[in-house]
């Protein structure tokens, strides 16, 4: 008993000499030799244990003393092991950040790679992106209606950043829209007849209208046989073409350049270099008057041919032409969907979809807007517009039913499904798709663009401004939007 009573005191003399200054006895023995060992045990936690007084000593057992010290071990690390520690640090962070780099160059290039794709097949004709089974019809209250033409809408364009549109008229005025807040930016006034020697601007029936693809050029046609060319911006005029033998009834910029197509009722089809305000050519083929022109990114243009019921694909470099026949009646309006594939109206109701490999169409809807008259003398709905959304299926055509009715083109454009139809009262002279496909625009009027022959008198002369809603994407957000 008493040797252990003596070990534990004398257990570290140290200790007990600097907490107390009272010395202790040392006893020779057998406990002598079991303290030697004890503090030869100690020696390596021996600067630790200087730290500690020899109260605290008495109070706390030996083993958690003796895992203070182990940590102690754990946390002291030499210059060295601290370069190698920050080193292996620098390295782990220069690791992750090349890998987060990788993934983002892989990101942007698989999108290029998509970009790339996606231009590729938009020239060779076959891009054809599903947007129709997503669409919805909008309700009569978000319809908007802009007001300031006094005779009936015969043509519009929309600006390629979808933020104004240029709508002209009978009246023979050009007026330039804010999409968004709906108002006149600017307006062209028309002259009277005679005044076409002092009036800067239209003197008849503005019949066609094009903007460039970078919104640099406006440019419209009239029944005075003359081609307007007006600065975009500020709706300046710039030029003045003549040439035509007839009313100019078609225009379009080729797609990226500012070369100007232009066709007539002197069924001819003329090519112009508006940037040097020049005449370049013209191409005849057409057995009657044009009635409709359109133009991508190719270096061609497709017309309709009115009576002569054929559509024509005109090779503007190599001065050739394609003909293509389907429908029975005029052929009023024809609008390309990509550079391989297009959709035409005619007076005999029918809405056809074509592809420039075939010289018959892919797929026709006959009386498309329906018959009016008596139940023995029947006669269809002229199919006065259509408008495409480029690159996609989605297709449009208006006429007097006071209804625009959108369509689904199947897969490889082998067929017409009807989608929806949006009431719009009146001849529905005009159609354009914003290039963002947000939204549709209508030209109206109580009359026929090319004629006079009914008048809609409940009808209002205006722009209507139909927005294409979709589809929420799942149930869940269908809950959220609620």
């Amino acid at each position: 008993m008493s040797s252990s009573f003596f070990v534990k005191a004398k257990e570290n003399p140290k200790l007990s000499k600097k907490g107390k200054n009272t010395p202790v006895t040392k006893r020779k023995g057998d406990g002598d030799s079991a303290a030697k060992s004890k503090v030869r045990a100690n020696k390596p936690t021996s600067k630790y244990n200087e730290e500690i007084s020899s109260d605290s000593e008495t109070e706390g057992p030996i083993v958690p003393r003796k895992r203070q010290s182990n940590e102690d071990n754990e946390y002291a690390e030499t210059p060295q092991e601290k370069k190698l520690r920050l080193a292996k640090l620098y390295l782990e962070q220069l690791k992750d950040e090349e890998e987060r780099k990788a993934e983002e160059d892989d990101f942007e290039s698989d999108l290029i790679a998509g970009r790339l794709e996606e231009e590729v097949l938009e020239q060779k004709g076959k891009l054809q992106r599903l947007i129709a089974k997503d669409l919805i019809p909008p309700d009569a209250s978000e319809i908007r209606v802009l007001r300031g033409h006094k005779l009936p809408i015969t043509c519009l364009v929309i600006s390629p950043d979808d933020k104004c549109i240029f709508s002209a008229a009978k009246d023979c005025s050009i007026i330039k829209w804010d999409v968004e807040s709906g108002k006149k930016l600017h307006t062209i006034h028309g002259g009277r007849k005679g005044t076409e020697d002092r009036h800067v601007g239209h003197t008849a029936h503005i019949l066609c209208m094009a903007v460039s693809s970078d919104g640099k050029y406006l440019a419209t046609g009239d029944m005075n046989k003359l081609i307007m060319i007006w600065e975009a911006a500020t709706c300046k005029h710039l030029y003045k073409f003549t040439g035509h033998k007839g009313p100019v009834s078609g225009l379009s910029f080729r797609k990226g350049t500012h070369d100007l197509y232009s066709a007539s009722h002197d069924r001819s089809i003329k090519v112009w270099n508006v940037d040097e305000n020049a005449y370049v050519e013209t191409l005849f083929g057409h057995q009657d008057s044009i009635t409709g022109l359109d133009s991508l990114s190719r270096e061609r243009c497709v017309t309709a041919g009115g009576r002569d019921r054929t559509v024509r694909v005109w090779k503007i470099a190599e001065e050739s032409q394609l003909v293509f026949h389907g429908h029975e009646g005029s052929i009023d309006c024809i609008q390309l969907i990509n550079e391989e594939h297009m959709i035409t109206g005619a007076d005999d109701g029918s809405v056809s979809l074509w592809s420039v490999n075939k010289k018959k169409p892919l797929s026709t809807v006959k009386k498309a807007h329906g018959c009016h008259g008596d139940a023995e003398l029947q006669q269809p709905h002229w199919v006065a517009s259509v408008a495409a959304l480029h690159n996609s299926d989605t297709v449009a055509s208006g006429s007097h039913n006071s209804q625009v009715q959108l369509w689904k083109c199947g897969q490889n454009y082998r067929g017409l499904e009807p989608l929806f139809s949006i009431p719009v009262p009146g001849f529905v002279n005009s159609l354009k798709f914003s290039s963002a496909g947000q939204f549709l625009v209508a030209g109206v009027g109580q009359e026929h663009r090319l004629g006079r022959w009914w008048r809609l008198k409940e009808a209002k002369n205006g722009i209507y401004v139909i927005p294409l809603k979709r589809k929420p994407p799942n149930p869940e957000e269908a809950k959220m939007t609620e």
